[in-house]
């Protein structure tokens, strides 16, 4: 039982990470653009618009998958339990791989959105603020 538990802890970590970092994105975004902290792409930072647009739009997708992949891992470490310690250790190492698909995948996602609103100079190609 000792290590289902501690299985259960680390694969809670990723999406507790994804719903605290997407509700810090969307509610006390960082301020000014910089180098150290929040989602730091060349086209997030090319202009306050963009950057505003990205931390909203990426914390956005990681609450709501934040939120599908702590169920979903609830789930998958529930059928684990009363398992044996290696179907334990497998199966919640498997879930935490899985659990990366939806923390990367923000990237690729929210600079297609950044590209569909902003040009490289990070204009918004509406012709107004989003």
């Amino acid at each position: 039982m000792g290590i289902w538990i501690m299985m259960l802890f680390f694969d809670l970590l990723i999406p507790g990470l994804m719903l605290l970092c997407g509700w810090m994105f969307r509610t006390a975004p960082p301020e000014q653009i910089n180098n150290w902290f929040g989602y730091r792409t060349k086209r997030s930072k090319s202009s306050p618009e963009a950057w505003d647009f990205a931390h909203r739009y990426a914390g956005k997708f990681w609450q709501r998958s934040g939120i599908i992949t702590l169920v979903l891992s609830i789930g998958g470490m529930l059928l684990l339990l009363g398992k044996g310690d290696t179907a334990v250790s497998l199966g919640g190492l498997g879930l935490m791989l899985l659990q990366l698909v939806p923390m990367l995948a923000v990237i690729p996602i929210t600079e297609r959105e950044l590209k569909k609103r902003f040009d490289s100079e990070g204009n918004s190609l509406s012709g107004k603020t989003p």
